[in-house]
């Protein structure tokens, strides 16, 4: 008998635990918002840009810690904000999302959607993260993408979705190329400006100037994708997706990435070697949220990043 109560201790100590962990990552963890600081430097740039790169808000109604941490880091006054997609994870959240954005929409920025910007998320069991990347359910819910979107666009953000643009920003001019979400295989490398009217006369006797800075933007970090930015010569490339793996373990260790890369790179930055002997870096963003369906984060603050490029 002693045995049998100091198992049945045991498992009620171990009951309690889990129940006090899960309480923890869900009313503690995910609110604890976190700004994180990095440089990168790149060969030849003449000035510094402070990148303010934001990821995976999955908003729900009524989150307003969040709404009002988001809109605080106005304050921070970036040179350009960088949108890597999951905004939504309502379908009735389009207006509360513009709210929450609206101070950083005064500010130049870019897009790209994740694929819950297109679809609302489903229950599944997160045991299935360890088999591999998840997969859009057939009776998914979409959501008012072309809404979300418009607004930006209005606002003055450029859409990205496998598109490129470029624009002068801090007195640099920086060439974006974007995709639509690697996640659901809709992902298309369009090019740089520059490679549509290289620099060489054209008809009119003009010339098209070269890039200061070439970035990348996707939602998911998905390697081939990652790579092909790489290939053809960005100098940063912006990602969200992971979460950071969201349940870690201490150290913010990750344990899934929900694609491809390695729980290493789950967030923060890393590097790729290109082919021509330069360095793409990659910055992939552990994102301000959760699905609404998996309400819980752990070892892994919800989190933005003011990124400042610095010449090398």
């Amino acid at each position: 008998m002693p045995l049998l109560y100091r198992l049945a201790a045991a498992a009620g100590t171990l009951t309690a635990l889990g129940a006090g962990t899960l309480v923890y990552a869900n009313r503690v963890e995910l609110n604890r918002f976190t700004l994180r600081r990095a440089e990168v430097r790149v060969p030849g740039l003449k000035s510094p840009l402070r990148v303010l790169h934001i990821s995976d808000l999955h908003y729900v109604p009524g989150q307003q810690k969040k709404s009002q941490w988001v809109r605080s880091l106005a304050q921070l006054q970036p040179d350009l904000v960088v949108n890597t997609g999951d905004n939504l994870s309502h379908a009735q959240a389009v207006p509360e999302v513009l709210e929450t954005l609206e101070p950083l929409l005064q500010f130049p920025g870019c897009f790209v959607p994740g694929s819950n910007d297109y679809y609302a998320p489903r229950f599944k069991n997160p045991l299935k993260y360890f088999k591999g990347p998840s997969t859009l359910h057939p009776e998914a819910q979409t959501l008012p993408t072309e809404e979300l979107f418009g607004a930006f666009g209005r606002a003055g953000w450029a859409n990205l979705t496998n598109a490129h643009s470029a624009a002068e920003i801090a007195g640099l001019r920086i060439e974006f190329s974007g995709t639509d979400d690697p996640h659901l295989d809709l992902d298309e490398f369009s090019g740089w400006p520059s490679t549509d009217h290289p620099s060489t006369e054209q008809d009119e006797g003009e010339t098209t100037p070269a890039p200061d800075l070439r970035l990348g933007v996707t939602h998911a970090p998905v390697r081939r994708t990652l790579e092909t930015f790489a290939d053809a010569g960005a100098d940063l490339v912006f990602a969200g997706h992971t979460h950071g793996g969201q349940v870690c373990l201490p150290g913010e260790r990750a344990l899934v990435t929900n694609c491809d890369l390695p729980t290493q790179h789950a967030k923060g930055l890393h590097t790729i070697r290109r082919a021509d002997g330069g360095v793409t870096t990659v910055h992939v963003s552990a994102g301000l949220g959760t699905s609404a369906k998996a309400p819980i984060r752990l070892f892994c603050p919800p989190e933005a990043t003011l990124l400042t490029v610095l010449p090398q």
